[in-house]
C-alpha cells in the first residue's frame, strides 16, 4: 500500500511541475503589456518602462519563473498589479467564499445523483426509471448560467425566499452564509447531479449482472440486501472517478457563476483580474485551481485502492 501511494505521489508532483511550466508559459506569451494595461493608454513610455522594471516584468522568462516557483514554496506569491495587496491574501480571502461553495455543491450533486442512480438501477425499465432517466437528459443539456437565472426569478424576484445576489459572510452565522451559497449551489449541482446519476445507474446495472451477485440472490438474499451490502461497493470506482473529475469543474465552474449571483469567490477574482490583465494574481489562481484537481485525483487514486485492494497489487 505504502509503495502504492508513494508512486502516486511522486506522479502528483511531476504532474504538478509539468502543469506550473504550462501555466507560466501561456500567461507570459500572451500580447499586451501588464504595465501599459495599469498605466493606461495615455502613459509615457519612459513611465511604462519604469513600471516594466519594478515589476520584474523585463526579467528574462527562466528568471521569472524560478521567483515564482521560489515564491510559491515559501508561500509568497508576490504583490497583485492592479490591487497592490499580496495575492496569497486575495486567494485566502476569496477561498473562504469558493470552498464551501463547492463543498456545498459536491454534496447536493451526490446525494441526488446517488439516490436517483441507485433508485433507477434498482427499479430498472419501469416507469420511474424511464421518467428520471428522461430529467436527468434534460439537466445535462440545461446551461448551468441559465439556470441560475431562472433560479432568481423564482426564488428571489417572485417568492423572495432568497437573495438574488450577494454575499452575508461569515460573521452572521453559518446559516445566513449558506443560505446565500445555496442558489449558487443548486445552479451548479443540476447539471453535475444529471451526469452522476447516469454513471451511477450504469455502474449499478452493470454489477448486478455479475456472477457473484447472481450467487448471492440464489442464497437467500433479496434484491435490496444484494444491492446494498454487495452491489453498491463494487460499482463505486467509475462512480468515484466521475465524481473527483465533477469537483474539479465545480471549482472552475463558479468563475460564471459567481459573476451570475455577484459573489466575492475565487472566480470573480480571477475574472476580474484578467479584465485589469493583473496576470500574477491570475497566474497563481489558475495553478490553484490546477492543483486542487491534481490532488482530487490522487486522492481517488488511494481511494480506489482502499474500496478494490486488486488495484494497489495490480499496479506496484
Amino acid at each position: 500500500m505504502s509503495l502504492f501511494v508513494l508512486r502516486r505521489f511522486l506522479t502528483l508532483l511531476a504532474t504538478l511541475a509539468a502543469a506550473s511550466l504550462i501555466i507560466f508559459l501561456v500567461l507570459d506569451a500572451l500580447p499586451g503589456n501588464a504595465a501599459q494595461t495599469l498605466m493606461g493608454a495615455d502613459a509615457s513610455a519612459d513611465a511604462v518602462r519604469a513600471l516594466t522594471v519594478k515589476l520584474g516584468l523585463d526579467q528574462p522568462l527562466v528568471v521569472r519563473y524560478a521567483r515564482w516557483i521560489g515564491g510559491m514554496a515559501v508561500g509568497d506569491l508576490g504583490n497583485s498589479y492592479a490591487y497592490g495587496t499580496p495575492v496569497a491574501g486575495l486567494i485566502a480571502e476569496r477561498l473562504a467564499l469558493t470552498v464551501p461553495l463547492a463543498i456545498l455543491s459536491m454534496a447536493i450533486t451526490v446525494v441526488l445523483a446517488l439516490a436517483a442512480g441507485i433508485y433507477t438501477a434498482a427499479n430498472h425499465g419501469r416507469l420511474g426509471d424511464v421518467g428520471i432517466m428522461s430529467l436527468t437528459q434534460v439537466g445535462i443539456a440545461l446551461p448551468n448560467f441559465w439556470f441560475a437565472i431562472l433560479l432568481i426569478l423564482l426564488f428571489a424576484v417572485k417568492l423572495q425566499w432568497l437573495s438574488a445576489g450577494g454575499f452575508a459572510g461569515w460573521d452572521d452565522g453559518i446559516w445566513t452564509g449558506l443560505r446565500s451559497l445555496l442558489l449558487p449551489a443548486i445552479a451548479l449541482a443540476v447539471v453535475q447531479a444529471a451526469i452522476l446519476a447516469r454513471v451511477t445507474r450504469s455502474a449499478v446495472l452493470e454489477v448486478l449482472r455479475e456472477d457473484f451477485v447472481r450467487t448471492a440472490r440464489a442464497k437467500g438474499l433479496s434484491r435490496r440486501e444484494a444491492l446494498w451490502h454487495h452491489v453498491l461497493r463494487n460499482a463505486m470506482i467509475p462512480v468515484m472517478t466521475v465524481m473527483g473529475l465533477q469537483f474539479a469543474n465545480l471549482l472552475a465552474g463558479t468563475i460564471v457563476i459567481e459573476n451570475v449571483f455577484y459573489l466575492p469567490g475565487l472566480g470573480r477574482l480571477i475574472f476580474q483580474s484578467i479584465a485589469n490583465r493583473d496576470l500574477i494574481v491570475v497566474r497563481n489562481c489558475v495553478m490553484l485551481l490546477a492543483a486542487m484537481v491534481i490532488i482530487v485525483n490522487f486522492v481517488v487514486d488511494v481511494l480506489y485502492a482502499v474500496i478494490d485492494p486488486r488495484i494497489k497489487v495490480n499496479n506496484l
